[in-house]
């Protein structure tokens, strides 16, 4: 009788975070498993934009051939769409690195499992992770299919599972429901009447949300509503999937938006998701790493998931290189480094993402920000670098980074 599988580390999710941090860990010798619960190709809620910032990750977890080839045009430019109002500006450049772009989820997240496996993980999908437990070899965690369940050990555990999904595991969110919570909901047009190089930040009564060319031409809507004013909406009309109220209202708030989708073609179901749950989380607890949303999340207003999650996964796999995973106490030193590394790089753009989103949020300030952008385009470039998007990744020390790589040597 075989005991269970032992690995370096065990990463729960293979979305951008997960499978980031399964690549950059394999490629400096680790044995890691790759947990994740859905089968891919999938889509999901999210805005799908990539800023110029992350192109590196990209890069160096080997799919900038793939990224050039697949993503979307380049954003150069930033508007505002709220009511009657449509304003332009430039996006800020970055550094040399270019523009961001965006590729749809069902695309992007099978690149990086299949890269995640082709570095030399070995991904578990779909499987689910139901419980993890101290042993004195490292931590057990047990991952069920529907057709089997086994247990795996590991010293390092890292939860990239986000934040929307509540379960029984110490990282995972108690699931709440408040009528102030906010609502995640995606879609894809074809046929959208949207320039290729522009992304608007979409303002309308109750919430917000964005619109971005990604790949194929395809056009992605995401948006977050407040779950009391969905609940209104779904009353006016008399009941209908919820979906169904929130196309109504997107078309009949706000000029931006009808003249771009209102003749367009929906490609598939609406998706929707939630609530989101913005805000700065321990990135390092009851030994276990937490990256992406799980770590923290800002408001999608900013349209910074993607790249907060590729960034943490990437600052925890430099953290985690330097240490040996066995030993608690260089664990919980690689922790404290991670997480400062993580303010420091996330955490001004998280409070610029939740002032911003609590004036689109009030009527009174949605307006008032629909009058300053006016008046001042320029003002859209400001809140697009203070949301991140020229911030690079922030290199580590050099010492740190001669001992990686002698022990990936």
């Amino acid at each position: 009788m075989t005991g269970p599988a032992a690995y370096d580390a065990i990463v729960l999710g293979a979305g951008p975070a997960g499978s980031t941090a399964a690549i950059a860990l394999s490629r400096r010798g680790w044995k890691v498993a790759l947990i994740e619960k859905a089968e891919f190709p999938r889509r999901k809620v999210c805005g799908e934009f990539v800023s110029a910032t992350s192109l590196a990750v990209i890069e160096r977890v080997g799919l900038g051939g793939e990224w050039r080839a697949m993503a979307g045009p380049e954003v150069r430019r930033v508007a505002f769409f709220g009511g009657e109002r449509a304003v332009a500006a430039n996006m800020p450049a970055a550094g040399g690195r270019g523009f961001g772009r965006a590729l749809g989820r069902d695309v992007l997240d099978d690149l990086l499992a299949r890269e995640a496996e082709r570095a030399g993980a070995t991904l578990f999908q779909p499987f689910r992770a139901t419980a993890i437990r101290r042993e004195a070899e490292g931590q057990a965690v047990t991952v069920v299919s529907r057709e089997r369940e086994e247990t795996l050990l590991a010293p390092v555990v890292i939860a990239a599972h986000g934040s929307w999904e509540p379960g029984g595991l110490p990282s995972q969110l108690e699931k709440t429901n408040r009528p102030t919570d906010l609502l995640g909901f995606k879609a894809h047009f074809s046929g959208a009447e949207l320039a290729f190089d522009l992304m608007p930040l979409l303002v309308f009564p109750g919430g917000y949300g964005g619109m971005v060319r990604a790949d194929g031409e395809r056009l992605s809507l995401s948006l977050c509503i407040r779950r009391d004013a969905l609940t209104r909406l779904r009353q006016q009309a008399g009941g209908g999937p919820a979906a169904d109220a929130v196309h109504r209202h997107l078309l009949a708030s706000c000029r931006g938006i009808e003249q771009a989708i209102g003749g367009a073609e929906l490609i598939g179901p609406w998706l929707a998701s939630g609530p989101i749950r913005p805000g700065m989380r321990p990135r390092y607890a009851d030994d276990i790493f937490r990256i992406g949303n799980a770590a923290g999340e800002s408001h999608p207003i900013i349209a910074e998931g993607i790249s907060m999650a590729m960034q943490s996964a990437w600052l925890l796999a430099e953290e985690l290189g330097a240490i040996d995973p066995s030993s608690r106490a260089e664990r919980a030193a690689a922790g404290r480094g991670y997480a400062r590394r993580w303010r420091g790089q996330f955490a001004t753009r998280i409070l610029a993402a939740s002032a911003i989103a609590e004036l689109a949020l009030r009527p009174a300030g949605a307006a008032a920000m629909g009058r300053a952008v006016e008046a001042l385009p320029a003002l859209l470039t400001l809140g697009a670098r203070l949301s991140g998007k020229t911030k690079a990744l922030a290199k580590m020390p050099d010492g740190r980074a001669r001992m990686c790589r002698m022990r990936a040597s």
